[in-house]
């Protein structure tokens, strides 16, 4: 299925993953790049649980109320989850939450050791500049052919943020493509172990083409980690096996790797307000919130088209809770048990949306309108599919060209307006 390539791209029901990018571009001399600077990143895996405070759930999960906990600032289903042997094993949400709390560290580390807080210098290498600039300006063409209302809202960041963010989005497209994509029923695990290998030898300075270049060298002007770049492949890894997922906890890690990784990724380039109070592990916790909403967005508007793919996107218990089943699906049986429980899943995808609005009001203003626009336009799929009284089977809900034009100015206003200070949704107050 498609995913949410980027927690700030804006949905267009006319987009074709059949662009040919992959085979176009000019394989680049890695020598001539040198190696990257790596000081700024970590090594190793976080330990589970290490420095978290983990704020525990009390609640069940039922689908009057999904997802919501007593106390509970982000929608949780729970903190942990008991195995069959009685263990407690961590949850999907708070292994996502490690991640989240390593590229922070990574921000802040960043943050001390610079003195320029955005960007570190150029490293500049003979014979690299015209070819860096020929990337970055393949990478602009891609992202304003593919994502043109995104494109125009990265015309008012910097230069270097501009850029570095064209870069993302095109490794984000080109890796989606590999498994959904016209050449997806070729895709083996094999491929994206190469694609992988070749993710790690980009950060390491290695690029192999003009387009990984872009990326190699954004890299090292800005904290990002490579875990939410290997996160999103190992997302691919599933939409190759497994084409169920039981619960909401197993969703979430899924929706996490295909979709929350992207926000990860892009808030170290697109930067948090100076003035900003909020703790940087909460603007991230927000970028997290905004991909999983995307995704869960996704998710809704596709079931038809998943459903002809023998694909269900949906926790297999709270179908089976509100009396639906795999067939019903299959079949496109449009009931009142289904509306209901379309009903519930829209109302939980609204809860990440609101809970992604209180991280873009930190993000530095030059980022937050490409940012405004994606939430309101994406949530303004969920709208749609209730106009279709929840029709998603045969009826694909999608925002109006004339829609999206009114919303932008209501983005931009809303890109002016900071809000007060923001606490970690994730850690005790």
């Amino acid at each position: 299925m498609t995913v949410a390539l980027l927690w700030v791209a804006i949905p267009n029901a006319e987009v074709s993953n059949s662009f040919g990018f992959f085979h176009s571009v000019r394989v680049l001399d890695s020598a001539k790049f040198g190696s990257v600077d790596r000081s700024l990143l970590f090594k190793g895996k976080a330990k589970k649980g290490r420095n978290l405070k983990w704020k525990p759930s009390s609640v069940n999960i039922d689908l009057g109320n999904p997802c919501i906990g007593s106390g509970s600032k982000l929608p949780v289903i729970s903190s942990m989850v008991a195995s069959p042997a009685g263990e407690m094993a961590v949850s999907s949400e708070e292994k996502v939450y490690s991640v989240v709390l390593k590229q922070a560290a990574l921000v802040k580390r960043q943050l001390r050791s610079s003195e320029d807080p955005d960007v570190k210098p150029d490293i500049v290498l003979p014979g690299t500049l015209s070819l860096l600039s020929e990337a970055y300006d393949r990478s602009g063409q891609v992202c304003a052919e593919y994502a043109k209302t995104f494109y125009l809202g990265t015309l008012l960041m910097t230069s270097e943020r501009r850029r570095a963010i064209w870069a993302i989005y095109v490794w984000c497209r080109r890796t989606d493509e590999l498994v959904d994509g016209p050449n997806a029923s070729h895709i083996t695990p094999t491929a994206l172990d190469r694609w992988e290998a070749r993710l790690e030898d980009l950060f390491q300075g290695r690029p192999f083409d003009m387009l990984d270049a872009a990326l190699s060298d954004t890299v090292t002007k800005f904290p990002v980690d490579i875990q939410p770049f290997k996160d999103m492949i190992e997302g691919m890894r599933m939409d190759l096996k497994k084409s169920r997922y039981k619960n909401f906890d197993e969703l979430y890690l899924y929706c996490y790797y295909v979709a929350g990784t992207v926000g990860l990724m892009s808030v170290p380039v697109m930067g948090i307000a100076p003035e900003s109070q909020a703790s940087t592990e909460s603007v991230y916790n927000a970028a997290l919130a905004l991909g999983i909403a995307n995704q869960l967005t996704n998710i809704l508007r596709d079931v038809g088209e998943d459903a002809r793919r023998g694909r269900i996107y949906l926790p297999q218990d709270e179908l089976a809770q509100a009396g639906l089943s795999d067939d019903d699906i299959f079949a496109g049986k449009l009931t009142d048990k289904w509306r209901n429980f379309m009903k519930n899943q829209i109302r939980r995808a609204r809860m990440f949306f609101n809970e992604a609005e209180k991280g873009v009001t930190e993000l530095s203003a030059a980022s937050r309108w490409p940012v405004w626009a994606s939430l309101l336009l994406y949530r303004q799929i969920l709208d749609e599919i209730e106009a279709n009284d929840y029709d998603n089977f045969t009826k694909r809900a999608y925002v109006s060209k004339a829609t999206k034009l009114a919303f932008l100015p209501i983005a931009y206003a809303r890109s002016f307006v900071r809000s007060s200070r923001m606490s970690s949704p994730m850690t005790s107050p």
